[in-house]
């Protein structure tokens, strides 16, 4: 594979700056692209950055959009929903290949992305849209039962309360409207195996990258993400139907260039599909796909949206997964026993943990984080859930219940 434009210039634009971006910037140099990051965490930016960092806020599309104007891109990229909306216009102006500004808004609109897969024809719950200043008996009333509360402004699983009852509901609404947002989405609850599908769209074309399995059940009261794991076991009549319902939505959705990130169940009835983002799997999660030789997905994200062709682009192992360490219970991060009883197990890659000594931890619905990461890889799905699952029975983790109790280490 080989960049045409050289030396060619890709803005990055991203919420935060840890290990997603240092894995861009690293195949960028590889590559030789000028790699130039749009954040709003220039604050807190360590080198090599430095002045080749560009100050926005995505939440001011306009404002920010005008940063760059009269700059010259080649390309744009995207990590995080908010993040993805703001390349979208900045593409337009720069009139460069993503998805177009109305696609991401939809993707990152909970509602808007409902509608248009009902109207696409796929399958969707009952749901309706409500806001924190109605009566939550009254939208209880309303809702199908068992159902899910959603938060519109919040992503992954942060916020998303299962109700079986109206007491629950009530009790669920209160406590999204606790964390501050001001719009909730209500849906029937879909039963089934969840799945992931990753993939990249050129010319409003999907190619699918990999389909993860998520091996633990997500039934509720809180869905917590554990285990992912590709390529998927599932039946190939499943995986077709996964794969073509995920092209449908990127078809209603409107999305043209750049990665997607699915979230799908599977049941009886087919496949549904739950959410599509303009942007590719979060974090340290990418680390679970890397591409013959040892290319990194972010590498193959890049060379993408320079416009080379990667179709031809294979997994590097027969098979891989990631396990994001959930929190057990809210408190304060103390530390983490077996962490290299844990790398020593057969097929782990590594075992990364994120949190820090003294964090304080908040587990779902209200949490937005985990403890940490393992990967592995191996010859089958079956054997790297295998050692996910083995090398997390060796941790041990430390967190104190109340701040008094915390003792950091001398």
């Amino acid at each position: 594979m080989t960049i045409k434009a050289v030396p060619a210039r890709l803005l990055l634009f991203a919420a935060t700056t840890g290990y997603q971006i240092r894995v861009f910037a690293e195949a960028a140099a590889r590559l030789g692209v000028d790699l130039t990051l749009a954040t709003d965490r220039c604050h807190v930016l360590e080198d090599p950055w430095g002045d080749r960092a560009v100050a926005v806020k995505f939440n001011r599309i306009s404002e920010s959009v005008e940063l760059l104007r009269g700059r010259r891109f080649d390309a744009v990229a995207a990590v995080g929903d908010q993040p993805a909306v703001l390349a979208a216009a900045a593409a337009e102006m720069l009139k460069v290949p993503f998805h177009p500004l109305h696609a991401t808004q939809a993707c990152h609109d909970k509602f808007q992305a409902r509608l248009r897969y009902q109207e696409a024809g796929l399958r969707v719950p009952r749901f309706f849209r409500a806001r924190f200043d109605e009566d939550p008996r009254t939208l209880a009333a309303r809702a199908p039962y068992p159902c899910v509360l959603k938060p519109r402004g919040l992503s992954g699983s942060r916020g998303v309360i299962r109700a079986n009852t109206i007491p629950e509901f009530v009790e669920a609404f209160d406590r999204i409207r606790k964390m501050g947002e001001s719009q909730l989405q209500v849906e029937g609850y879909i039963e089934g195996r969840e799945f992931a599908v990753e993939g990249l769209v050129t010319a409003g074309r999907f190619q699918p990258i990999a389909i993860f399995d998520k091996p633990d059940p997500l039934e509720g009261p809180y869905f917590e993400e554990t285990i992912y794991v590709t390529p998927s076991r599932e039946p190939g009549e499943v995986q077709r139907e996964l794969l073509i319902t995920t092209v449908i939505a990127v078809q209603a959705l409107g999305l043209r260039h750049g990665p997607v990130h699915a979230e799908l169940r599977y049941n009886r009835e087919g496949a549904w599909m739950l959410e599509t983002a303009a942007r590719p799997i979060g974090g340290l999660c990418a680390r679970a796909l890397r591409f013959a030789p040892d290319v990194p997905f972010e590498e193959l994200i890049l060379r993408h949206a320079l416009g080379e062709d990667v179709s031809r682009a294979r997994p590097a192992y027969e098979a891989s997964g990631v396990m994001m360490i959930p929190i057990p219970k809210g408190g304060i991060y103390e530390g983490v026993e077996g962490l290299e009883r844990a790398r020593a197990v057969p097929g782990i890659d590594d075992a990364v943990i994120t949190a820090k000594q003294g964090q304080r931890l908040l587990h779902l619905p209200e949490g937005a984080s985990y403890l940490g990461f393992l990967f592995a890889r191996g010859d089958s799905p079956a054997a790297v859930e295998s050692a996910l699952r083995r090398a997390h029975a060796e941790l041990r983790f430390q967190i104190a219940t109340a701040l008094e109790t915390f003792k950091p280490s001398s």
